[in-house]
């Protein structure tokens, strides 16, 4: 993804469109960002103007739902988390299992938490 910097109003489209939007008129969020998203490669449009996520637009939630993970996990390391995030996570070397139970973040994870973090802009 070069430079797709995403708002938290598109997460929240790709997000309903995930769940089964039908056509992007069904819920605003989706209305307002269909066109945005769409040109991104995201989401398409079936010939009956139903949506759903491109292979590229499931990454992009994917990816998304791990940094939420490796966020959680960095404030708290009996953290919930999904299975196929954890074993992802786990295979990329980013969180450890720890001994008192839980996952904890490895040297690699808080690097790359570190530079999403700077990639980030201020608020």
């Amino acid at each position: 993804m070069k430079n797709e910097k995403l708002t938290g109003d598109e997460y929240d489209a790709l997000e309903f469109i995930r769940r089964g939007a039908r056509t992007d008129k069904v819920n605003a969020c989706v209305g307002r960002n269909a066109k945005r998203l769409s040109g991104l490669k995201l989401v398409q449009y079936a010939k009956n103007g139903a949506l759903s996520l491109t292979d590229k637009g499931q990454e992009v939630l994917f990816l998304k739902r791990c940094i939420e993970a490796l966020r959680a996990l960095e404030r708290d390391p009996a953290s919930a988390l999904d299975e196929d995030v954890m074993q992802f996570l786990s295979r990329k070397s980013h969180i450890a299992a720890l001994a008192s139970g839980g996952y904890g973040l490895t040297e690699r994870g808080r690097e790359s938490l570190a530079d999403i973090s700077a990639q980030e802009p201020k608020r």
